[in-house]
């Protein structure tokens, strides 16, 4: 059990667990989830790292679309952001690029999640490794992330 269930079950929210045979030539991880699973790519989120270089920041966004640095940045209340360094990713969340979860991270980073979850009954992000998803309700990911809601993706 990784530590994204760990923490969903110790918080007592409703989740399910999705696995599947992870294709290491996939040029998606995201979609390639979604294929697999047989879900509609707009249920199916990234968990991506963003920095100002003193902060790390969390954006989680369906899997289909690109983020929009600025749209994020004014989320988060930064002047300017860029992708974090994948190894810094790995190293701050514990998790494999890939495979990083929301949820269960290393170090609890200030979130901010696509407003596009809102109108699902459930999403899905990765469960904390290659070839495992968590479906759950947007509303308990946001709460026991302390999130916020936000446009973040390019249109």
């Amino acid at each position: 059990m990784t530590p994204a269930c760990r923490l969903l079950k110790s918080k007592k929210i409703e989740f399910s667990v999705h696995e599947y045979e992870h294709d290491p030539q996939a040029k998606s991880f995201g979609l390639e989830a979604a294929e697999k699973l047989n879900l509609d790519v707009a249920e199916v989120f990234k968990t991506l790292l963003v920095t100002d270089d003193k902060n790390h920041y969390v954006a989680i966004l369906p899997v289909q679309h690109q983020l929009n640095l600025k749209k994020v940045a004014a989320a988060l209340g930064c002047k300017k952001l860029h992708m974090a360094d994948p190894k810094d990713a790995e190293r701050l969340t514990g998790y494999l690029v890939g495979g990083i979860s929301p949820l269960g991270q290393k170090k609890r980073l200030k979130t901010v999640v696509d407003r596009t979850a809102q109108s699902l009954t459930k999403m899905y992000v990765s469960g904390g490794k290659r070839g495992l998803d968590i479906g759950l309700n947007p509303n308990d990911l946001a709460q026991i992330l302390d999130a916020k809601f936000a446009d973040v993706v390019d249109e």
